[in-house]
């Protein structure tokens, strides 16, 4: 079995597809090693395993609304494309989404998976509250008044338990519209970046880093803001745009400032638009937003060995939260988001230039995509990391949830059997 990819085959020994919650707790029980799961949208192996891999398709598939409260309860193996339809229908919506509606609202939650905006958290930022079956079988439900268990686990790599179901906030549903530009000189977005990234309600800058301008800036703007036509010397584009400059935009979401709702202008690409399997690579390092402009101009003067690697780079950002893991944890911030060509070998031996060259500016690798474990040091960079780490232990002291890419993270768990 690989992952949506096809960059890399899982190691798994057994496939189990549970149709209850008590069946998976069960399995889950029994098992020496265990990992769900979801879109299998993840470019590394932080969901492999040696032992079992669960899939969560067969469960219930749950989204349960509830008014009063603000909240949706949602099964983890639901995609957001499926969630937002449903959210619609009712007249509510979600704060943000990622670029891609199809994969699992699990999987994205506990891997740090956000869209773009200032003051838009990552998908985790909307959890109220998140259910877990822990290594012993055990189902636990934690809510924000949990504390440090709750802000350990939202953002929890598959580590503390599997995910089978998430308590998000909602919002009543709102309008936006799509505003691509093009040639925005590079000077000009240096010069006042984070003016630059808060011109819309979601902010995607596309680039490859040559030359002396970002190839396209997209603006996905609430109804209530003003249009944009020109923004530092930018131009709106006068047809509907795919980011890649050659491919056709018919899969894209609705642009040229058409109004439509929420969940039809977040993502860059059309629900209706199912993709197979993505022949391309993805990595992704997040920094402090006041480091954006110097940390970009750093990755310029590595233009000439990357570009031939690169679909596109996409520029986005985020707003600061309290998820101990997650890489926006108490810093508002810049993802450099990086899409390859399907070249792994070029792809890894390039990344640890790139991934010294962020260093300086504290730059937090995407959990989900390609990075070099062994490159940094993650007690620096995130401040309750050993908290995490004794969390892990706590709950799963013989690493059932385990593999070798969290091991060369967390350190190796002392096995007890």
């Amino acid at each position: 079995m690989k992952n949506w990819a096809g960059n890399l085959e899982y190691s798994s020994s057994g496939v189990a597809r549970p149709i209850s919650v008590a069946e998976l707790a069960g399995i889950v029980a029994e098992a020496s090693r265990i990992k769900p799961l979801g879109s299998r949208h993840s470019f590394n192996k932080v969901a492999d395993t040696s032992g079992t891999h669960l899939l969560l398709d067969a469960l219930p598939q749950e989204i349960e609304l509830d008014t009063n409260a603000g909240t949706v309860k949602v099964s983890g193996g639901v995609s957001y494309g499926s969630l937002c339809r449903d959210l619609e229908k009712s007249g509510f919506a979600i704060h943000n989404l990622a670029s891609l509606p199809h994969i699992s609202v699990a999987g994205a939650i506990q891997t740090g998976t956000h869209g773009s905006g200032v003051d838009n958290p990552s998908l985790a930022g909307a959890v109220a509250s998140i259910d877990l079956v822990r290594a012993s079988g055990e189902q636990v439900t934690l809510t924000q008044d949990d504390g440090d268990e709750f802000l350990g686990s939202v953002v929890g790599l598959g580590a503390l338990g599997v995910v089978t179901a998430v308590e998000l906030s909602v919002r009543p549903s709102f309008q936006m519209r799509q505003r691509v530009l093009e040639d925005l000189p590079w000077d000009r977005a240096l010069a006042d970046f984070r003016a630059l990234v808060s011109s819309a309600y979601s902010v995607s800058l596309f680039t490859d880093y040559t030359g002396g301008s970002i190839n396209q800036v997209w603006l996905k703007a609430l109804d209530s803001e003003p249009a944009i036509s020109n923004l530092f010397g930018a131009t709106a584009a006068t047809r509907s745009r795919h980011p890649l400059p050659d491919m056709s935009a018919e899969n894209c979401t609705g642009q040229l400032d058409e109004p439509g709702p929420w969940l039809d202008r977040l993502p860059h690409f059309r629900h209706e638009f199912t993709p197979s399997n993505g022949e391309e690579l993805q990595s992704e390092f997040i920094l402090p937003l006041e480091h954006a402009p110097a940390a970009i101009e750093a990755v310029r003067t590595l233009a000439h060995t990357i570009a031939p690697l690169l679909f596109v780079s996409e520029i986005r950002t985020g707003a600061a939260d309290n998820y101990w893991l997650s890489p926006f944890y108490q810093q508002q911030g810049v993802a450099l988001h990086f899409t390859w060509k399907p070249l792994q070998v070029e792809v890894e031996a390039v990344l640890p230039e790139l991934e010294q060259l962020l260093q300086p500016f504290g730059a937090r690798p995407h959990w989900g995509k390609l990075f070099t474990p062994n490159a940094y040091d993650w007690e620096a960079l995130y401040p309750r990391f050993t908290g995490f780490r004794a969390l892990t232990a706590g709950h799963d002291p013989d690493g059932k949830f385990r593999n070798a890419l969290l091991d060369s993270v967390l350190g190796a768990p002392v096995r007890t059997s």
